[in-house]
């Protein structure tokens, strides 16, 4: 068994509601991937994640509950995304323009541009994105 303090966190969305939601989706198994900025990483001067690397899943008050581990990340366009990761991210989507639609809600939120430094940002068909793919290999529900 891993031990929480050897892993980085993988923090999802913004503490509250909606990472409380999409973390109950990853331990529910209906999630298995996620789509990031490529911006962001480079505004946080975060290393992208490598196939292999196990994260700690956290909640809103980061404290871990899961052990996920990095099974592909790749950076494409976002007019790339194809319709099998905008289904595999887990929340319903439909259709990749349901996706991107409430993908730039939340790219375009006052926090998110606050936190990329630039408070007009605007994410386009050219914009990089990250997207991991990922399995949840310990935590509740699994032996």
């Amino acid at each position: 068994m891993t031990t929480f303090d050897d892993l980085p966190p993988f923090e999802l969305g913004f503490p509250g509601e909606q990472r409380d939601r999409l973390v109950a989706a990853v331990l529910s198994g209906a999630k298995t991937s996620t789509t990031g900025l490529l911006r962001w990483y480079e505004a946080m001067a975060e290393p992208l994640p490598e196939p292999g690397t196990r994260m700690a899943l956290v909640d809103s008050r980061e404290h871990p509950l899961a052990v996920l581990e990095m099974t592909e990340v790749r950076v494409l366009r976002l007019a790339e995304v194809e319709l099998r990761h905008a289904l595999d991210e887990g929340e319903g989507f439909a259709s990749v323009a349901e996706w991107r639609s409430a993908h730039e809600g939340f790219w375009h939120s006052g926090p998110l541009r606050a936190e990329l430094g630039d408070p007009g940002f605007t994410a386009d068909d050219d914009t990089l994105v990250v997207m991991e793919r990922f399995a949840l290999v310990e935590g509740p529900g699994l032996a």
